[in-house]
């Protein structure tokens, strides 16, 4: 008897060594996204290793996302977090972080990722006031839309999955070159979508596009806004109706949360068009990752662009 329920002890001893090695192996990495962007190429440069859960919906406004009680559940079992930073989530994430308590995403620690960190930001204010409206100390913080600092934050996600799970890090280093040669690939094709109309200027709601301008030589800055996060005034869209005819600029680019009616009145006082623009996958149809993504915006755009040169000829 003795000798069975030794050997029983050491069937039950490996049995449970094989388990706990299948449940660390089938085990993912629990990642945290802030926006949909950003879960994305999570998503992609973690693939079958990694369970991303995204806070803000596609069609929110990143400045303004609707907190919930279930986000903080999310923080609190993440192994990796990854937000904007340069302040973008500063009016709802910090109170969430705090609920959350979890040593493991706080700043400086490995599941931390700031995808800000080390990218260098347009319009940092030289003068910070109040009359200047929602303006970000640090910089403009939509960055995402230019491809080439994609490829720099995927590579700092990839990074970041690699120290928190080393077991899988030659997995996300192989998706991150992947992501970066299909990328590659795209900019010249991109490019060349947008190169007739380079130097064209578009109006936009919100200032969100300066680092898709910079990448595909546009000048898009003219705003419906009169200033960032303030309600566009009848006297504001007047001058930018007569700054339009001046100019002839041909294209509104307007995003799910904001007032398409109003870009639409201007459109039909200019003879413009309104083209609908996302910063998320997801917000528009067959928009559901980062590339394809960029492909709606770039057709769209070039579209409404090349449009309006049909006509002008005609």
């Amino acid at each position: 008897m003795p000798g069975t329920f030794r050997s029983m002890k050491k069937i039950l001893l490996i049995l449970s060594t094989i388990l706990t090695a299948a449940l660390t192996a089938q085990a993912k990495l629990n990642v945290v996204a802030t926006l949909p962007d950003l879960g994305a190429i999570a998503r992609q440069i973690g693939n079958d290793h990694v369970e991303v859960t995204v806070l803000a919906k596609p069609t929110e406004d990143p400045h303004f996302v609707d907190a919930r009680p279930s986000f903080v559940v999310a923080l609190r079992n993440a192994d990796v977090l990854i937000t904007g930073g340069a302040e973008l989530e500063i009016g709802w994430l910090p109170p969430l972080l705090q609920n959350a308590r979890n040593p493991k995403i706080e700043v400086g620690k490995p599941g931390r990722v700031e995808a800000s960190e080390g990218i260098r930001l347009m319009n940092v204010p030289t003068n910070l006031t109040r009359a200047a409206g929602d303006v970000h100390a640090m910089g403009n913080p939509h960055f995402m839309t230019d491809p080439i600092i994609a490829k720099a934050v995927a590579e700092h996600i990839a990074q970041a999955f690699s120290a928190v799970d080393p077991a899988n890090a030659a997995a996300y280093q192989e998706n991150e070159k992947k992501f970066e040669a299909i990328i590659n690939a795209k900019l010249q094709e991109w490019g060349a979508a947008m190169l007739p109309f380079k130097g064209e200027h578009v109006v936009a709601y919100h200032d969100s596009w300066p680092y898709f301008a910079h990448r595909f030589g546009l000048n898009i800055d003219v705003f419906l806004e009169p200033k960032p996060g303030i309600p566009p005034s009848p006297s504001h869209l007047a001058e930018v109706i007569a700054q339009m005819k001046a100019q002839h600029i041909e294209a509104i680019i307007v995003e799910p949360y904001h007032d398409r009616k109003i870009a639409q009145k201007v459109a039909d006082a200019t003879g413009a068009r309104v083209v609908e623009f996302a910063q998320y996958p997801g917000a528009l149809p067959g928009t559901d990752s980062y590339v394809t993504l960029m492909d709606t915006l770039v057709a769209r755009l070039a579209g409404a662009l090349g449009q309006s040169k049909i006509n002008k000829r005609s």
